[in-house]
């Protein structure tokens, strides 16, 4: 943790020994975590997410990125980057999804701010072929579509703050949301079970259902954008592709994405004919209120709900 500099104050006796009296009572309560105040600064709405369950009431969290923002090509202001440079941590997901906040966060890291990167730690996934010569880089960096994944992510942030503040069971926290995430994860693989293995087929807005595809037991057949980044543009020979790809995989459904315009799935559903339909999903941010997608729980069961709805019939 990083030090804070204090102006000296001239106390009477009496509030010094007021002050002593409230110091004492306050170490005296070993179960109380409000007194390590640890700032985390979360870059994502699915990070803060993560951080939010496990520092609970030992701290702050504050997101970088609004709700609906998109994680690839966001930007921060200069007030926000003032809060990353006072960050206790500053927690990223990393494998190049913060396209547009990695020179800030290098910049922050040499100036010895603690930021950690989690995505690089949970075992990331290649893209695939259709990937090959894409900026992004090799590695998927979607891995809150694994919520198995995510459990280990919850268990490394606790090890993490362990690190920088050991006065509080950081490891009890990260394993009780970690068993959350596996208790979801069982439930969604349940909503998923009316698929038949002939229907679990996927077409995307991008390239972010990977880790779901892998964990789920889908394959991922076709992108609209075939790219693991948002910010690229497919061609017309691709979009004509893809929609032979889906007459010949006999997919009818395009999983949009609300981060997303959907001008260019609407294109391809309306080349397919009558039968396609564009479904939403929530990707790259969590849902705001009302949504049914307030916490990354909440939206990987919406998300799977909307995927058995569209496939399953």
């Amino acid at each position: 943790m990083r030090s804070r500099t204090t102006k000296r104050l001239q106390l009477p006796a009496i509030a010094v020994g007021l002050v002593i009296a409230l110091l004492v009572t306050a170490c005296g309560d070993e179960g109380e975590a409000s007194g390590t105040g640890l700032t985390v600064v979360a870059t994502t709405t699915v990070m803060g997410d993560l951080a939010t369950n496990v520092l609970g009431d030992a701290g702050e969290v504050i997101v970088l990125m609004p709700i609906g923002a998109d994680p690839h090509d966001f930007r921060a202001s200069s007030a926000q980057v003032a809060d990353i440079n006072r960050a206790d941590l500053v927690l990223a997901n990393g494998l190049g999804l913060e396209e547009g906040l990695e020179d800030v966060l290098d910049g922050a890291a040499a100036d010895g701010v603690e930021v950690f990167e989690v995505g690089p730690l949970l075992d990331p996934l290649p893209f695939g072929d259709d990937h090959e010569g894409d900026d992004h880089g090799t590695e998927d960096p979607h891995v809150w579509f694994d919520l198995a994944r995510m459990a280990d992510a919850s268990r490394l942030l606790a090890a993490e703050l362990e690190r920088i503040d050991p006065s509080v069971d950081w490891a009890a926290r990260g394993e009780d949301y970690a068993t959350r995430l596996l208790t979801a994860d069982a439930d969604i693989s349940s909503i998923l079970s009316i698929i038949p293995d002939e229907q679990r087929k996927l077409v995307t807005s991008h390239g972010s259902l990977g880790y779901f595809a892998n964990r789920y037991d889908f394959e991922v057949v076709g992108t609209v954008i075939p790219s693991g980044s948002t910010v690229a543009s497919p061609s017309s020979e691709e979009l004509a592709s893809l929609v032979d790809v889906m007459r010949r995989e006999d997919v009818t459904v395009v999983f949009g994405e609300t981060t997303q315009p959907q001008a260019l799935a609407d294109a391809v559903a309306a080349e397919l004919g009558s039968d396609a339909q564009v479904v939403s999903l929530f990707t790259g941010s969590l849902g705001g209120p009302g949504s049914s997608a307030e916490t990354l729980i909440d939206m990987a069961r919406l998300n799977a709900t909307s995927i058995a709805e569209a496939l399953g019939r």
